[in-house]
């Protein structure tokens, strides 16, 4: 019972567009009619069966004729000649010359009531695949297996749900609204997927109608956090800042733990002119959020308030504990070096903008404000 194993390179199988491998040839070699099981990743924690198949055909050629071109590389899954050559001499060292055999062997996948070992559930494995290639952020071959999972069942709500995120993140917003529309016809009170179809329509450049669709997931659950949290984002994009305000007032009634929706509130009421408030909610935030959670924008916008506020020391130190958790960003480099000038510490505040000048050199703020620090020394 010959077993071959593939790896992630070769996501064709599941689209049923690969029907060929070569391998390095076996004692007892393959020949047509024999039957081969096929698993993903054989030896590892993701080992899958994929399916069954027959040998249609098979080739024995030499290493050194199957690197003479990049054909049968490039059908194989592998970029170039170049690149086949690499990976086998990795797969195989030292036991590989020019006159090592391998054999181009060509199959065709059998139906699974013809299958002689364990039968799989194929759009489980395929959907499983596709969710691993997602959470990756592999979108392209993730793309594929849904579009394979999808061809078991067109109506699964799951995989439609998921098709349409993958295109979203791959930037194909009207073909991802096209997924959730075909969802939302089988099951319309979705709010889920609503929510979902509002956010592809706020990427398409069309937030008055992401708000309409937002409007029908909050008719089906007013207490959705999530549901509104993109409704207070899709309101600032529309310019309704009073109405985005009162919506994360809303979810912080219901969840008053969610230092993400503190820190939307604060960039709010920063925008709004309302510094004081903005940094009572990013002192929140930064309370709230776990210590690995606290990332470098949270202390840099507390910073900005602070600036803001006139209180230079404190803000010094929220830009120093950003650099602290992102010392290549110039950007805090730029900011640090603004308020220490804001504090008559020129030297240092030059040294913060050269810093911000090495890291991105077509920083212009920091070139100017270097500039400015010159003249005061």
């Amino acid at each position: 019972m010959p077993i071959l194993s593939f790896g992630s390179r070769n996501i064709d199988l599941i689209t049923g567009k690969k029907t060929m491998t070569i391998r390095k040839a076996w004692k007892k070699p393959l020949k047509v009619g024999d039957r081969l099981h096929c698993y993903w990743y054989l030896i590892s924690k993701e080992r899958n069966k994929v399916f069954e198949a027959k040998v249609t055909s098979v080739k024995t050629i030499t290493f050194k004729e199957l690197i003479k071109t990049d054909k049968l590389a490039k059908e194989d899954g592998f970029k170039s000649a170049e690149d086949l050559a690499t990976e086998f001499k990795r797969m195989y060292p030292n036991k590989i010359k020019d006159t090592t055999e391998f054999q181009i062997i060509r199959f065709k996948k059998l139906p699974i009531e013809d299958w002689e070992g364990e039968k799989i559930d194929e759009k489980a494995m395929i959907t499983q695949r596709a969710d691993i290639l997602f959470d990756s952020g592999k979108f392209n071959q993730s793309a594929m297996c849904y579009n394979a999972a999808l061809k078991f069942d067109p109506e699964d709500i799951y995989l439609l749900n998921k098709q349409g995120d993958n295109l979203a993140r791959l930037g194909q917003f009207e073909e991802a609204i096209e997924s959730y529309n075909k969802a939302l016809k089988i099951e319309s009170n979705n709010e889920y997927i609503l929510n979902n179809k509002a956010i592809a329509l706020l990427n398409y450049g069309n937030p008055k109608e992401a708000l309409r669709c937002n409007d029908k997931a909050m008719e089906i659950n007013p207490k959705n956090t999530v549901v509104l949290y993109w409704r207070g984002f899709i309101q600032e994009m529309l310019g309704n800042k009073f109405d985005a305000l009162e919506t994360y007032d809303k979810i912080l009634d219901i969840d008053s733990n969610n230092h993400e929706v503190w820190n939307a509130r604060g960039n709010l009421l920063t925008d709004l002119g309302r510094s004081e408030e903005a940094l009572i909610s990013y002192d929140k935030a930064l309370e709230l959020a776990l210590q690995e959670e606290v990332d470098a924008t949270a202390w840099n916008r507390k910073g900005n308030a602070l600036l803001e506020l006139g209180r230079f020391e404190e803000s010094l130190e929220c830009y120093e504990e950003a650099l602290k958790l992102d010392e290549d960003n110039d950007i805090l480099w730029t900011n640090k070096g603004v308020v220490l000038m804001e504090l008559n510490l020129f030297k240092d505040a030059e040294l913060s903008f050269k810093k911000a000048l090495i890291l991105n050199p077509k920083n212009e703020d920091a070139e100017i404000l270097m500039d400015e620090c010159l003249e005061n020394l």
